[in-house]
């Protein structure tokens, strides 16, 4: 049976142990920024050179480190480190936290991740525009751990399982949106869509060149509706009464929705189902679909096609849309506002073609779905299971 004590996080840990110094030999680096990671997952890595990158890019991190954000640490910011390359940078915005000796690393991760250890550092963060914490305050944090490094290593490979579920999903979510991705280009890119060797190519008289005949090239705003977001005021909040879920951002398909709170919709944009939903501040160009009526936060906004009726799936897989850099202006963070997403020439397809497309990536998104769902599912019992296992609530014989 594990016996348990209480510590602090200075016990067991070092907090950000190395930084990019003169004798980092590296050129480029895989760096993580604030906006990149969320509850235990990051959605994206920017490959870029040392003399390009950020100030903010300094921390470096090994395998088997835990990165906690903080600023807002109620927004639940963190991500354990398996197997990362020797030139990943994270940003000073994160904490590096790193286990010493005799200590497992992957339950220090679960120790931390808890919610009351959240809890402990909401509490003590400064600042009431843009609360953070110092290292101190992670240092200071009291979390369980059992006295023998076997116990610690036997939860943490119990709540580890969940975890390695939630990622073979991932991948198969990206496998799916990558398929989806070839065939967008096959049809939409290269113009091999069914029939079009039947199809006479015809000069655009854009950028475009030579598209199919009654294909046409359309700005987004006369092909569509869009809905900015906005922040709900006060007098909307409301977890008592019916209302719709609040999206402050859109996140890729191997991630829930950061959902924050329930507002009324009184006052309020928000999205419609099977509307697509698009990030306007950074990261510019995230982008997913609607499944229910959702309240839009000012980084987000939806897409929603004029005629109702037709198919507007293809313009998920636009590079337009999906290069990050194509669009949106911000020295610190990157934004798009609604002339210029309006403005923005597409090449429109046919109604039968989109439709047809449609149906068939259709099936890859209800898959999406589908292990989105299961990673839900699988993530609130890991998380039912953290505090009642890091705290010795429940003894493991």
């Amino acid at each position: 049976m594990a016996t348990f004590r209480k510590v602090k996080i200075r016990n067991i840990a070092k907090i950000n142990p190395h930084s990019i110094g003169r004798n980092f030999n590296h050129e480029t680096i895989e760096y993580v920024d604030i906006s990149s990671v969320g509850t235990g997952n990051f959605i994206e890595i920017q490959e870029m050179s040392i003399q390009n990158a950020p100030s903010r890019a300094k921390r470096l991190v090994k395998s088997g480190d835990t990165i906690l954000s903080t600023v807002r640490p109620n927004r639940r910011s963190f991500f354990y480190f398996k197997n990362p390359k020797e030139n990943t940078v994270v940003s000073t915005g994160f904490a590096v936290l790193r286990a010493i000796a005799n200590n497992d690393p992957r339950y220090l991760y679960y120790s931390v991740i808890d919610q009351s250890f959240t809890d402990y550092l909401t509490k003590n963060a400064k600042g009431s525009a843009y609360p953070a914490i110092d290292s101190n305050i992670i240092y200071d944090g009291d979390i369980f751990i059992p006295e023998k490094i076997e116990d610690q290593s036997r939860i943490a490979s119990i709540l580890s399982a969940y975890d390695d579920l939630i990622e073979n999903n991932e991948k198969r979510i990206r496998a799916l949106e990558e398929i989806a991705q070839l065939l967008y280009t096959e049809w939409f890119v290269k113009f091999k869509f069914p029939g079009h060797g039947k199809i006479k190519m015809v000069d655009s008289g854009t950028d475009y060149g030579m598209i199919p005949e009654v294909w046409e090239v359309k700005r987004l705003g006369e092909i569509a509706d869009l809905i900015m977001g906005q922040s709900p005021t006060s007098n909307h909040y409301n977890l008592n009464r019916e209302g719709l879920p609040f999206h402050q951002g859109v996140a890729d398909f191997g991630s829930k929705y950061p959902i924050d709170r329930v507002y009324s919709t009184a006052g309020n944009k928000y999205a419609r189902k099977d509307d697509l939903l698009f990030s306007v501040r950074a990261p510019v160009g995230r982008m997913n679909i609607a499944t229910k009526e959702i309240i839009l936060g000012r980084g987000l906004s939806a897409i929603r096609h004029k005629n109702r009726k037709q198919s507007f799936l293809f313009l998920m897989f636009n590079q337009k849309f999906t290069a990050k850099d194509m669009i949106g202006n911000g020295a610190i963070y990157k934004s798009v506002n609604k002339a210029e997403l309006e403005n923005l020439k597409f090449v429109v397809p046919t109604k039968e073609i989109a439709e047809d497309f449609e149906a068939i990536v259709s099936l890859y998104f209800h898959d999406m779905e589908r292990l989105t769902m299961e990673n839900m599912i699988l993530s609130n019992m890991r998380d039912l299971l953290i505090p009642q296992l890091v705290t010795g609530k429940r003894i493991l014989k």
